[in-house]
């Protein structure tokens, strides 16, 4: 029988690994065209990783605000991303928002360039979100960052660097500034998938040497 090669899952598949239904690449089952993803990024979630969205809050169309999320990111059960939508005018003496009932109070409806705009929220790629953590509108955080476990991101996140706390704290970068500039430069998620098959093992690794061989 002829050996056939594979090269890693269907980027393709809801659902990576077979017979397993905690586990699904996200591009291929979000909706909201706001939402983007890049090829196998995973949410695993016990109840039902189909149900990512629910994760994404106060995300309205009319603010057209996005969430993109990059390649080869691991995003841990009930991770939370706030979207500007849920933003409050905070220049004026409250911040009830009396204007969204009505009945006479549409007074206090601002205006929509009145209320905190942060921008796109923007995660990169291979970063690694642990379970229970909110990130904040408009956050960029960088490529490799690891987010810890019931943290909550009020600002950028550097690329290869741990943060924790609430709110979230630079804990520490995960290697060298040499070896971050190396990764930074490859841009490994980016490479066709055969190459990345072939180099998984260096990857994986701690081999410095080995990883600058291959730019």
């Amino acid at each position: 029988m002829k050996n056939i090669k594979t090269y890693g899952p269907n980027a393709n598949s809801i659902y990576p690994m077979e017979g397993v239904k905690s586990l699904c690449f996200i591009k291929n089952i979000v909706k909201n065209p706001n939402i983007i993803v890049g090829d196998y990024t995973y949410y695993d979630d016990f109840s039902d990783p189909k149900e990512f969205e629910k994760n994404v809050l106060y995300h309205y169309e009319f603010l057209g605000d996005k969430l993109v999320i990059g390649k080869f990111c691991a995003i841990a059960s009930d991770v939370k991303f706030i979207m500007n939508g849920a933003n409050h005018k905070i220049k004026a003496f409250t911040t009830y928002p009396f204007g969204i009932f009505g009945n006479g109070w549409e007074s206090g409806m601002p205006k929509i360039e009145e209320l905190p705009f942060k921008g796109d929220t923007m995660i990169g790629n291979d970063v690694w979100i642990g379970m229970n953590s909110t990130i904040m509108p408009g956050i960029k955080v960088g490529d490799g960052a690891i987010i810890a476990t019931k943290a909550v991101v009020t600002r950028d996140v550097p690329p290869y660097t741990i943060v924790g706390g609430n709110p979230a704290k630079i804990i520490r970068k995960r290697f060298t500034d040499e070896i971050i500039e190396v990764l930074l430069k490859i841009k490994w998620w980016n490479w066709e998938i055969e190459k990345i098959t072939e180099n998984i093992s260096i990857l994986c690794s701690e081999d410095i040497d080995k990883l600058i061989d291959l730019i």
